[in-house]
């Protein structure tokens, strides 16, 4: 069915642009005639090569955004041609029909049909950085209040043992049999508090590892399969979040949003690019995965023949939200020309 969508997705022309707002993304002056797909590329990278603003690219590849909502449709090999006159990318020099391959002879490329029977979902390339966001995927980040003080809790370990690693046997009160053997070990983090209201949205939690129960009783027993951290006495159980989807289309929120910075992963206070920062908005507040927001650095006070003067915000660079809770967001830094700092701002572009 995967390959019969990927099909489908090649056989489509450039999609009308009368369903889309008249938007028009501004060439690189070095934008190249075409591009070869290697491994490692991402659509926003590929995408950066021919325009400024590579996270518009729903216009970019003559998309309607809700005419393909998985875009892991573009492979290794594929030869990315830029159309000049309509302003958008195609996979080969026409409406694209599969796979193509690029020979030149002289000036002239050749480009041809090519089965895609090799290809499968996990050859596709990415949306941005997999590695990157991976681990943000299968770990549930945030917890909602009094969610780790009434999961199951880690009591002992054999021999009197308090710091546990991997392959340490484990004893847990409280753990259910009904929602299978393969638990999350977290403790609680740091509570992540609104700048403005002072509301508490929620609370970090510490990702430690894996365990699995090998008996169900009162107190179960269980094995540490793997440790990032050491675990202790006193830390909670949670269940695997379910399949988080990883495939987005970039995009601007529908409406004037405006978020800040509240928490850098991994405790410090400054970022770059590719680094992961917590927003202090969610869904509740209209974020939605693949929005983009422009960044934002509250204007210094200068003084001038005694007088202070409050300089206008400076936008610096752009986040992509790839995960979103009720109360709060997680965004990767995609493009930054400054340090991204706590509570700088993060608004629609």
């Amino acid at each position: 069915m995967r390959k019969i969508i990927s099909l489908i997705c090649f056989l489509l022309p450039t999609l009308a642009f009368a369903a889309q707002p008249d938007v028009h993304p501004e060439l690189r002056s070095d934008a190249p005639d075409q591009h070869v797909v290697v491994k490692g590329d991402t659509l926003w990278d590929i995408s950066g090569k021919f325009f400024k603003d590579p996270w518009q690219w729903q216009y970019i590849w003559g998309m309607n955004k809700d005419a393909i909502k998985d875009p892991h449709w573009i492979y290794p090999g594929d030869v990315i041609v830029l159309d000049r006159a309509s302003g958008t990318l195609r996979i080969g020099g026409s409406p694209a029909i599969s796979t193509v391959s690029a020979s030149s002879s002289g000036n002239v490329v050749k480009l041809s049909p090519k089965a895609r029977a090799g290809n499968s979902d996990h050859d596709a390339i990415p949306s941005i950085p997999a590695n990157v966001i991976g681990p943000f995927l299968s770990q549930p980040l945030v917890v909602e209040e009094n969610t780790l003080k009434d999961s199951p809790t880690l009591i002992g370990a054999r021999e009197g043992r308090v710091i546990l690693g991997t392959h340490d046997i484990c004893f847990i009160k409280g753990l259910p049999s009904d929602k299978g053997g393969k638990w999350q070990v977290y403790r609680p983090g740091k509570p992540l508090i609104d700048p403005d209201t002072k509301e508490i949205l929620g609370t970090e939690a510490i990702y430690l590892g894996d365990v699995e129960a090998t008996n169900f009783a009162e107190v179960s027993t269980a094995t540490i399969t793997r440790a990032i951290q050491e675990i202790n006495k006193g830390d909670r159980l949670v269940a695997p979040p379910g399949k988080v989807a990883n495939a987005y289309l970039p995009r601007a929120p529908g409406s004037k949003i405006s978020t800040r910075i509240i928490s850098v992963y991994g405790g410090v206070s400054q970022a770059g690019q590719n680094a992961v920062v917590t927003l202090n908005k969610g869904s509740r507040d209209g974020l939605e995965a693949g929005h983009v927001l422009a960044l934002f650095h509250k204007g210094e006070v200068a003084k001038n023949e005694g007088k202070e003067y409050t300089l206008p915000d400076e936008r610096y660079g752009l986040v992509f939200v790839f995960r979103v809770f009720d109360k709060v967001s997680y965004a990767l830094v995609m493009q930054t020309r400054l340090p991204v700092q706590l509570l700088d701002r993060a608004q629609t572009p």
